[in-house]
Protein backbone atom coordinates (compact mmCIF):
# COMPACT_ATOMS: atom_id res chain seq x y z
CA UNK A 1 0.00 0.00 0.00
CA UNK A 2 2.87 2.54 0.89
CA UNK A 3 4.02 2.25 -2.82
CA UNK A 4 0.86 3.03 -4.42
CA UNK A 5 0.76 5.77 -1.88
CA UNK A 6 4.17 7.18 -2.57
CA UNK A 7 3.90 6.61 -6.31
CA UNK A 8 -0.17 8.39 -6.44
CA UNK A 9 2.02 11.50 -4.64
CA UNK A 10 4.52 11.27 -7.13
CA UNK A 11 2.30 11.58 -10.16
CA UNK A 12 0.71 14.19 -8.42
CA UNK A 13 3.52 16.92 -7.86
CA UNK A 14 5.97 15.37 -10.89
CA UNK A 15 3.27 17.18 -12.95
CA UNK A 16 1.73 20.50 -12.37
CA UNK A 17 -1.84 18.17 -11.36
CA UNK A 18 -0.71 18.37 -7.75
CA UNK A 19 0.54 22.01 -7.24
CA UNK A 20 -2.84 23.42 -9.67
CA UNK A 21 -5.05 21.64 -7.11
CA UNK A 22 -3.74 23.20 -4.12
CA UNK A 23 -3.71 26.82 -5.85
CA UNK A 24 -7.01 26.73 -7.20
CA UNK A 25 -8.67 25.54 -3.57
CA UNK A 26 -6.28 28.69 -2.22
CA UNK A 27 -6.98 30.66 -4.50
CA UNK A 28 -11.12 30.53 -4.95
CA UNK A 29 -11.01 30.60 -1.32
CA UNK A 30 -9.08 33.44 -0.86
CA UNK A 31 -10.97 35.51 -3.42
CA UNK A 32 -14.20 34.60 -1.99
CA UNK A 33 -13.14 35.29 1.50
CA UNK A 34 -10.66 38.41 1.64
CA UNK A 35 -11.21 40.10 -2.16
CA UNK A 36 -14.51 39.81 -3.70
CA UNK A 37 -17.60 42.01 -2.46
CA UNK A 38 -20.49 40.09 -0.92
CA UNK A 39 -21.48 37.62 1.74
CA UNK A 40 -18.84 35.26 1.68
CA UNK A 41 -16.18 38.37 2.36
CA UNK A 42 -15.04 37.80 5.80
CA UNK A 43 -13.78 41.56 6.36
CA UNK A 44 -17.44 43.01 5.33
CA UNK A 45 -19.49 40.60 7.44
CA UNK A 46 -18.79 41.87 11.10
CA UNK A 47 -18.19 38.58 12.51
CA UNK A 48 -14.78 37.11 13.64
CA UNK A 49 -15.73 33.88 12.30
CA UNK A 50 -15.13 30.86 9.43
CA UNK A 51 -18.58 30.43 8.67
CA UNK A 52 -18.21 31.81 4.86
CA UNK A 53 -15.21 29.68 4.04
CA UNK A 54 -16.97 26.30 6.06
CA UNK A 55 -19.86 26.97 3.79
CA UNK A 56 -17.77 27.73 0.80
CA UNK A 57 -15.46 24.84 0.59
CA UNK A 58 -17.78 21.32 0.78
CA UNK A 59 -18.69 22.94 -2.71
CA UNK A 60 -15.45 23.94 -4.02
CA UNK A 61 -14.03 20.06 -2.73
CA UNK A 62 -16.99 18.63 -4.48
CA UNK A 63 -15.78 19.25 -8.10
CA UNK A 64 -12.00 19.37 -6.86
CA UNK A 65 -11.62 15.93 -5.51
CA UNK A 66 -13.76 14.66 -8.34
CA UNK A 67 -10.94 16.07 -10.96
CA UNK A 68 -8.13 14.73 -8.58
CA UNK A 69 -9.56 11.00 -8.63
CA UNK A 70 -10.76 11.14 -12.29
CA UNK A 71 -7.57 9.59 -13.44
CA UNK A 72 -6.90 7.27 -10.20
CA UNK A 73 -8.48 3.79 -11.56
CA UNK A 74 -10.06 5.09 -15.36
CA UNK A 75 -6.07 6.06 -16.26
CA UNK A 76 -5.20 2.59 -15.41
CA UNK A 77 -7.88 0.88 -16.73
CA UNK A 78 -7.33 2.56 -20.09
CA UNK A 79 -3.83 2.19 -20.23
CA UNK A 80 -3.85 -1.60 -19.15
CA UNK A 81 -1.44 -0.88 -16.19
CA UNK A 82 -4.12 -2.30 -13.72
CA UNK A 83 -3.01 -5.67 -15.21
CA UNK A 84 0.30 -4.99 -14.03
CA UNK A 85 -0.66 -3.92 -10.89
CA UNK A 86 -2.25 -7.49 -10.28
CA UNK A 87 0.76 -9.07 -10.74
CA UNK A 88 2.92 -7.21 -8.00
CA UNK A 89 2.16 -8.82 -4.58
CA UNK A 90 -0.73 -6.40 -3.66
CA UNK A 91 -3.96 -7.20 -2.58
CA UNK A 92 -7.01 -5.50 -4.19
CA UNK A 93 -7.69 -3.57 -0.78
CA UNK A 94 -3.80 -2.38 -0.60
CA UNK A 95 -4.17 -0.81 -3.83
CA UNK A 96 -7.48 0.59 -3.44
CA UNK A 97 -6.43 2.00 -0.05
CA UNK A 98 -3.43 3.20 -1.31
CA UNK A 99 -5.07 5.32 -4.48
CA UNK A 100 -7.30 6.71 -1.84
CA UNK A 101 -4.80 7.52 0.71
CA UNK A 102 -2.68 9.07 -1.98
CA UNK A 103 -5.55 11.31 -3.15
CA UNK A 104 -6.71 12.25 0.49
CA UNK A 105 -3.14 13.09 1.27
CA UNK A 106 -3.37 16.12 -1.43
CA UNK A 107 -6.68 17.23 0.08
CA UNK A 108 -5.30 17.45 3.48
CA UNK A 109 -2.20 19.46 2.34
CA UNK A 110 -4.49 21.67 0.34
CA UNK A 111 -6.53 22.10 3.68
CA UNK A 112 -2.89 23.08 6.06
CA UNK A 113 -2.59 26.47 4.67
CA UNK A 114 -6.30 27.79 5.41
CA UNK A 115 -5.42 27.15 8.74
CA UNK A 116 -3.86 30.71 8.64
CA UNK A 117 -7.42 32.31 8.01
CA UNK A 118 -8.03 30.78 11.83
CA UNK A 119 -5.05 33.27 12.91
CA UNK A 120 -6.39 35.80 10.85
CA UNK A 121 -10.05 35.84 12.34
CA UNK A 122 -8.18 35.45 15.79
CA UNK A 123 -6.26 39.22 15.01
CA UNK A 124 -9.24 40.21 14.06
CA UNK A 125 -11.38 39.87 16.14
CA UNK A 126 -12.87 42.40 18.81
CA UNK A 127 -11.41 42.03 21.55
CA UNK A 128 -8.63 39.89 19.61
CA UNK A 129 -8.84 36.18 20.02
CA UNK A 130 -12.65 36.50 20.43
CA UNK A 131 -13.14 33.34 18.20
CA UNK A 132 -14.71 30.15 18.93
CA UNK A 133 -12.30 27.93 18.51
CA UNK A 134 -14.35 24.26 19.77
CA UNK A 135 -16.62 25.61 16.45
CA UNK A 136 -13.88 26.24 14.11
CA UNK A 137 -11.78 23.22 14.72
CA UNK A 138 -14.69 21.59 14.81
CA UNK A 139 -15.57 22.36 11.39
CA UNK A 140 -11.80 21.62 10.63
CA UNK A 141 -12.66 18.00 11.46
CA UNK A 142 -15.88 17.92 9.90
CA UNK A 143 -14.05 19.21 6.20
CA UNK A 144 -11.63 16.27 6.52
CA UNK A 145 -14.35 13.68 7.29
CA UNK A 146 -16.64 15.18 4.00
CA UNK A 147 -12.75 14.98 2.53
CA UNK A 148 -12.26 11.44 3.39
CA UNK A 149 -16.13 10.76 1.66
CA UNK A 150 -16.15 12.64 -1.24
CA UNK A 151 -12.38 10.94 -2.23
CA UNK A 152 -13.86 7.23 -1.94
CA UNK A 153 -16.84 8.26 -4.33
CA UNK A 154 -14.47 9.86 -6.35
CA UNK A 155 -12.08 6.80 -6.11
CA UNK A 156 -14.86 4.39 -6.86
CA UNK A 157 -16.15 6.38 -10.15
CA UNK A 158 -12.92 5.77 -11.51
CA UNK A 159 -13.70 2.24 -11.69
CA UNK A 160 -16.65 2.87 -13.89
CA UNK A 161 -15.10 4.72 -16.97
CA UNK A 162 -11.92 4.56 -19.09
CA UNK A 163 -12.71 8.37 -20.06
CA UNK A 164 -11.41 10.62 -16.99
CA UNK A 165 -14.21 13.04 -18.06
CA UNK A 166 -17.16 10.50 -17.85
CA UNK A 167 -15.63 9.77 -14.23
CA UNK A 168 -15.18 12.87 -13.24
CA UNK A 169 -19.03 13.95 -14.11
CA UNK A 170 -20.39 10.43 -12.18
CA UNK A 171 -18.25 11.12 -9.11
CA UNK A 172 -19.61 14.88 -9.08
CA UNK A 173 -23.52 14.03 -9.30
CA UNK A 174 -22.89 11.16 -6.65
CA UNK A 175 -20.96 13.48 -4.15
CA UNK A 176 -23.74 16.41 -5.00
CA UNK A 177 -26.61 14.20 -4.54
CA UNK A 178 -25.15 12.65 -1.39
CA UNK A 179 -24.01 16.12 0.27
CA UNK A 180 -27.23 18.19 -0.47
CA UNK A 181 -29.83 15.80 -2.56
CA UNK A 182 -31.48 14.31 0.67
CA UNK A 183 -31.86 18.05 2.02
CA UNK A 184 -33.09 19.17 -0.75
CA UNK A 185 -35.75 16.17 -0.82
CA UNK A 186 -36.91 16.80 2.58
CA UNK A 187 -37.34 20.39 1.90
CA UNK A 188 -40.70 19.71 -0.24
CA UNK A 189 -41.85 18.53 3.24
CA UNK A 190 -43.98 16.15 1.63
CA UNK A 191 -43.00 12.94 3.78
CA UNK A 192 -44.31 14.98 6.73
CA UNK A 193 -42.28 12.63 9.94
CA UNK A 194 -39.96 10.93 7.71
CA UNK A 195 -38.71 14.40 6.24
CA UNK A 196 -35.78 14.78 8.84
CA UNK A 197 -34.87 11.30 8.68
CA UNK A 198 -34.41 11.63 4.64
CA UNK A 199 -32.74 14.63 5.65
CA UNK A 200 -30.05 12.94 7.77
CA UNK A 201 -29.13 10.24 5.26
CA UNK A 202 -27.18 13.61 3.55
CA UNK A 203 -23.46 14.74 4.17
CA UNK A 204 -24.83 18.00 4.82
CA UNK A 205 -26.85 17.69 7.38
CA UNK A 206 -23.68 15.51 9.43
CA UNK A 207 -21.29 18.09 8.77
CA UNK A 208 -23.08 21.18 9.75
CA UNK A 209 -23.90 18.53 13.37
CA UNK A 210 -19.51 18.61 13.48
CA UNK A 211 -19.15 21.93 12.97
CA UNK A 212 -20.94 22.68 16.17
CA UNK A 213 -18.25 21.78 18.15
CA UNK A 214 -19.61 18.60 19.71
CA UNK A 215 -18.54 15.28 17.87
CA UNK A 216 -21.43 12.92 17.62
CA UNK A 217 -20.33 9.45 17.14
CA UNK A 218 -23.51 8.82 14.85
CA UNK A 219 -21.87 11.72 12.78
CA UNK A 220 -18.01 9.82 12.81
CA UNK A 221 -19.84 6.50 12.26
CA UNK A 222 -21.63 7.90 9.32
CA UNK A 223 -19.00 9.57 7.47
CA UNK A 224 -16.94 6.23 8.18
CA UNK A 225 -19.69 3.50 6.94
CA UNK A 226 -20.10 6.11 3.50
CA UNK A 227 -16.02 6.08 3.36
CA UNK A 228 -16.18 2.57 3.96
CA UNK A 229 -18.77 1.80 1.72
CA UNK A 230 -17.18 3.42 -1.56
CA UNK A 231 -13.82 1.76 -1.14
CA UNK A 232 -15.64 -1.89 -0.83
CA UNK A 233 -17.67 -1.03 -4.06
CA UNK A 234 -14.08 -0.27 -5.59
CA UNK A 235 -12.41 -2.80 -4.45
CA UNK A 236 -15.84 -5.25 -5.86
CA UNK A 237 -15.05 -3.30 -9.08
CA UNK A 238 -11.11 -3.54 -9.47
CA UNK A 239 -11.44 -7.69 -8.65
CA UNK A 240 -14.10 -8.38 -11.45
CA UNK A 241 -12.86 -5.69 -13.93
CA UNK A 242 -11.36 -7.39 -17.25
Amino acid sequence: MKAILIKELNSFFSTPIGYLVITVYLVINGLFLWVFDGGFNILQAGFADLNSYFFLAPWIFIFLISAITMKSFSDEINSGTIEILRTKPLTNWQIVLGKYFGALTLVIIAIIPTLIYVYSIYQLGNPVGNIALGTTFGSFAGLLFLASAYTAIGIFSSTLSKNQIISFLIATCIALFLFYGFEAIASYAVLGDYDYTVKNFGMNEHFNSISKGVIDTRDIVYFVSVTFFFLVLTKFRIQHEK
